[in-house]
């Protein structure tokens, strides 16, 4: 705003008109986010500018701080606790980008009737808890941190979430303890669809019998299965 002040000063033979120094100050102010703190006087080939000591003092005190409320008494919640349970919001976001994302799909929605809407919106809930319990259950053979739902009653519900030992380990090594590469959900997924049910036919004179014969899972499709309890 000093280079304004310079420049509106500079122009004395044509000086710059109000509305002019008011859209080069809005730029500025626009940009840096703080036009509460600053007290203005624009005019026709004139701009002075004041910082509000008491504004920029109390905006001080709160930087860096939230506050949350709750209608719940204490009884039923503790401060940490509603921290908590506000952070667990990141959840329900997550729970929609799936939906919404490549995971699922939930859209475009081609129904012309609500029966045949909500059966569609019905379906895409079903498939994303299948998901959910798929993910809780493989954990010990993705990427994702498996003392999570632990840490989150323990630690600091305002200080940013450190990942736990395991996870970090899983990242670092890329290997499980027993000794399988740990996976994406995305990625187990592929492997899991190379397992194929063949239809062998027999070629006899006079059956022609046939039957399915699955082929012998990998060490990882093994333990994915163990984990899924199929």
């Amino acid at each position: 705003m000093d280079k304004i002040v310079k420049e509106v000063a500079r122009r004395t033979r044509k000086p710059i008109g109000q509305a002019d120094i008011a859209l080069k100050v809005g730029r500025v102010l626009h940009r840096f986010k703080m036009a509460k703190h600053f007290t203005l006087t624009i005019e026709d080939g004139l701009f002075r500018w004041a910082r509000q000591d008491t504004s920029i003092q109390r905006e001080a005190h709160l930087d860096g701080l939230y506050v949350i409320r709750t209608s719940e008494p204490k009884q039923r919640l503790s401060a940490p606790d509603a921290v908590r349970h506000y952070k667990s919001l990141a959840q329900v976001e997550r729970a929609f980008r799936c939906l919404k994302g490549i995971d699922l799909r939930v859209r475009p929605i081609r129904h012309r009737t609500e029966d045949h809407v909500r059966a569609h919106i019905f379906l895409c809930l079903l498939a994303y808890y299948v998901e959910w319990h798929m993910r809780q259950a493989l954990a010990p053979i993705l990427f994702g941190d498996e003392d999570l739902d632990q840490d989150r009653t323990r630690r600091d519900p305002v200080a940013p979430a450190e990942p736990s030992v395991s996870v970090k380990r899983k990242k670092a090594v890329r290997v499980t303890e027993d000794g399988l590469a740990v996976q994406s959900f995305d990625t187990l997924l592929k492997i899991l669809g190379t397992r194929c049910r063949n239809l062998c036919k027999v070629k006899a004179a006079s059956s022609g019998s046939s039957f399915f014969q699955l082929t012998e899972p990998t060490p990882l499709q093994s333990r994915a299965f163990q984990l899924l309890d199929l």
